[in-house]
């Protein structure tokens, strides 16, 4: 997520430094042709192309629209996590007690209890993003200019291993058994359930704290559940497909239904053509590259939900419930980019 007041005029130039060099190219070609070949007939009525212009710019809302309704759904979903996780911690300190068991259940045990239920959810929120941040091959990860700008951050996914994260918050027998599983994620919600079942069987809790633990897993699933559905479903393939054609063939057309109207200005007005088909298809095509680097909000870009750092500050928060002294530092903002 970009964190800055706005994108600068420098920001926006390099990502679509590319994009406006074609636009240039093919602004010239045919007026190269027009102008100094004297090919006279190469020009359409504008009204035509006004009429395709129409239609793309209705394509483009509508999946700019889309788009944004796929990435703030994103965010209140992790928005629902954050409320639902320091729910989970509070709930985990305070209805696990030795004041219901029969036998005698020492207080320290009762905290290490509370402990491996808290650092089980730290890790249940590291396998979530690891998995989210999965890159996909509809995910236009591989574009130069996302390649170029994600050079300006670090996604702590991509630099450090689900194994070494998860290392730090679990038991090594819990570790190994969530890295034999292709869901990490759920498997550490069902670890949590077992492990509740079995402290209701040895007094630590009682039917009805149990009860309103297990609602809040099921809460925990769910909210898992609907992010991977916006992970593993892209934005339907035929309308960004026939979309991005329709864009392009806008911008080829755009400098023949110029020509005329140029011509009007004088001998040399034609080549106007040039800058002002550059200028409105950089328009058109940035409009619609905004949609694209919205529609996969859990990938890696600049413009993602920021799924790490969401995550840290739970963290913080689960952890200060258990009173503990090293707390890690919630993780910084790179180049006006939360990540």
């Amino acid at each position: 997520m970009h964190a800055g007041k706005n994108y600068t005029l420098k920001q926006v130039f390099h990502y679509t430094k590319r994009e406006i060099l074609v636009f240039m190219l093919i602004a010239f070609v045919p007026t190269f042709f027009y102008m100094v070949l004297g090919f006279k007939w190469m020009t359409i009525p504008w009204f035509p192309i006004a009429l395709v212009g129409t239609a793309v710019a209705f394509l483009i809302g509508f999946k700019n629209n889309a788009s944004y309704d796929r990435m703030w759904e994103a965010r209140k979903i992790y928005g629902g996590i954050v409320n639902t996780s320091r729910m989970w911690g509070m709930m985990a300190r305070d209805f696990i007690t030795s004041r219901i068991a029969d036998s005698a259940v020492s207080e320290d045990d009762v905290k290490k209890v509370h402990t491996q239920m808290i650092y089980r959810h730290i890790a249940w929120l590291t396998a979530l993003r690891h998995q989210l941040r999965v890159p996909k091959t509809w995910e236009r990860h591989d574009d130069a200019s996302v390649k170029e700008f994600m050079k300006y951050f670090t996604i702590q996914e991509h630099e450090n291993s689900l194994e070494e994260e998860l290392a730090l918050v679990l038991s090594d027998k819990d570790l190994d058994y969530i890295l034999s599983k292709s869901n990490r994620a759920t498997q550490l919600i069902a670890l949590q359930s077992n492990e509740l079942k079995n402290l209701m069987d040895i007094g630590l809790i009682e039917d009805f704290r149990h009860m309103e633990l297990e609602n809040v897993l099921k809460e925990l699933l769910v909210f898992q559940g609907k992010a991977e559905r916006i992970k593993n479903f892209p934005y339907p393939r035929q309308f960004a497909t026939i979309n991005r054609i329709f864009v392009w063939l806008f911008i080829i057309l755009i400098p023949f239904g110029m020509f005329k109207e140029f011509d009007k200005l004088g001998e040399y007005g034609a080549w106007l053509a040039i800058p002002f088909t550059t200028l409105i298809a950089w328009v058109f095509h940035t409009m619609d590259k905004i949609g694209e680097s919205t529609e996969n909000p859990f990938g890696s870009s600049a413009n993602d939900v920021p799924i790490t750092t969401i995550s840290r500050g739970i963290e913080i928060d689960l952890r200060e419930m258990l009173d503990e002294k090293d707390i890690p530092e919630t993780i910084a903002i790179e180049n006006y980019v939360s990540l």
